[in-house]
């Protein structure tokens, strides 16, 4: 691993005492410097505490970390997932990677277009309806897809169920007719647990609601086609990806089909283009005019030298209003760290919890704490300045202008000596990402902007972005209380099981 910490004590004493208040920092100079476009989408460092001579230090950091030799090793698909021993191949899906890698997920791709052109043919019988069940990566990247761009296409109903909860299946169930439903099971393993249990469910409504071959009306989207051959599914069905690619980065492999069905193939191949522009754009620029590093600089910043635990995203359109659950997951599954990729304690704050909501609603719900509450909290506003919408434009204006507003007021604040309680400190930092419109292209540049700063930030802390081992541990033991039952468990844990599953419990 890289040796940092002389880099990191270089920032310490200067990244914690600004130079001077934001509200006084702005001007032409930084307009330039922290003003950046990409791929449709204008990206705003200047209500931000990062200044020139804070920006060469994160530069000497990112170069001492390894940041340029790491990013190259991410696009020729070298061993970047080093606790796994595997590449990370997700820009490869985009076009981005080694040549055999890129050629194979065009392969996939094209494989993934022929059974959609087939579906389309009514090959299935006429189809209205897609149930797509997953969880965790094989969700929340098709849900934030079809949910953003899917509301006008008007080609299926779609329904994407993750949670084991039978309530969750009825509810994504209710109003589909059986006979016209598709029911795609992604599993990058093809072992989920949840999701094979959700799968055997929808199998059973298809069977209870007399269609004659359940199991014929089921697509398999995993790195594993061999347990979906297993499960039933026949491989004509069966749409693979490159086990190199995590889940959490896989929308872009056939875990993206529902939304490729949904919004059409030429739209998915926009997407995936402006994901490759923004590739292209990470791959080949210098840290002062590369925006997912700068991204990343301005966390360090906020995470490392001025304490903050938390980082908070508001989308200002309905549209992305999945965004910041998708966030979550991306963000604190892969940084979510306590060693670094050598086994190594990480001896710094990792990843901040990540959380967020829609504009306007959450100003009248969490914004009193981000104006005056004691923890510094940085935000992030993402917006667009097309609407999504036909009714009067007065509903935009006033959207557009209060995510501007509240910027400009966490910055500025305003001093009330005489009631304290209407006193603003301001100084509180805050990014704008203003897109000109809402559409394939620009959410995928926006969402390869994310995997970027995401790679960015764990390279800069020495960790492996790309495995989530504890994620397993929680799994296990409830596989072992499903199993075994409580026997094995601390007292507590017992007595809770008993209050959960035995009615004769007295507590219960």
């Amino acid at each position: 691993m890289a040796d940092t910490q002389a880099a990191w004590d270089a920032l310490a004493g200067h990244g914690r005492t600004p130079i001077a208040r934001l509200i006084d920092s702005e001007g032409a100079a930084r307009l330039e410097a922290l003003v950046h476009s990409q791929s449709g989408i204008r990206f705003d460092w200047t209500k931000t505490h990062l200044d020139p001579e804070t920006l060469a230090r994160f530069a000497a950091l990112a170069d001492a970390a390894g940041l340029d030799g790491a990013r190259r090793a991410l696009f020729a698909g070298e061993r970047v997932n080093v606790t796994e021993g595997r590449a990370a191949e997700h820009p490869a899906e985009r076009g981005e990677g080694h040549p055999e890698s890129v050629e194979e997920a065009r392969m996939f791709h094209a494989r993934m277009r022929a059974l959609i052109d087939a579906i389309d043919a009514d090959a299935f019988g006429p189809i209205a309806h897609i149930l797509h069940i997953g969880i965790g990566g094989s969700a929340l990247g098709p849900d934030l897809l079809v949910d953003a761009l899917g509301r006008d296409a008007g080609r299926f109903d779609v329904a994407i169920v993750s949670n084991v909860d039978g309530a969750a299946l009825a509810e994504a169930v209710r109003g589909f007719d059986p006979h016209a439903t598709l029911v795609a099971i992604a599993s990058k393993t093809f072992t989920t647990t949840e999701t094979l249990m959700n799968a055997e469910s929808a199998l059973g409504w298809l069977a209870d609601h007399g269609v004659e071959d359940p199991i014929g009306r089921c697509i398999a989207l995993t790195a594993a086609p061999e347990k979906a051959v297993e499960w039933g599914i026949d491989e004509t069905r069966i749409l693979p990806f490159r086990e190199s690619v995590g889940g959490r980065y896989s929308l872009w492999s056939s875990i993206g089909f529902p939304a490729a069905l949904a919004l059409g193939w030429e739209a998915f191949e926009q997407m995936l283009e402006g994901a490759a522009e923004m590739d292209r754009h990470f791959r080949l620029n210098p840290w002062a005019t590369n925006i997912p590093v700068l991204a990343a600089f301005a966390d360090q910043l906020y995470a490392q030298e001025h304490g903050c635990e938390t980082r908070a995203v508001f989308a200002y359109d309905e549209r992305l209003r999945l965004l910041p659950s998708y966030l979550q997951q991306l963000e604190m599954e892969s940084n979510g760290k306590r060693v670094r990729a050598d086994g190594t304690p990480i001896g710094r704050h990792s990843a901040p919890i990540t959380w967020g909501g829609v504009g306007t609603d959450a100003q009248h719900a969490v914004f009193q704490l981000l104006h005056q509450g004691t923890r510094l909290v940085p935000v992030e506003f993402v917006a667009v300045r097309e609407p999504g919408h036909h009714f009067d434009m007065a509903h935009h204006a006033a959207l557009l202008g209060n995510c501007i507003a509240q910027g400009a007021a966490l910055m500025a604040g305003r001093a009330n000596a005489a009631d304290p309680a209407r006193d603003y400190p301001g100084d509180r930092p805050s990014v704008t990402l203003l897109l000109d419109r809402l559409d394939p292209r620009t959410l995928g540049a926006l969402i390869a902007f994310y995997e970027h700063r995401t790679f960015a930030n764990a390279v800069l802390l020495g960790i492996n972005p790309f495995d989530q081992f504890g994620v397993e541990l929680g799994k296990a033991m409830a596989k072992a209380l499903e199993d075994e039952g409580a026997d094995n468990f601390d007292p507590a844990t017992r007595a809770l099981f008993a209050a959960a599953f035995d009615a004769d419990d007295e507590s219960a």
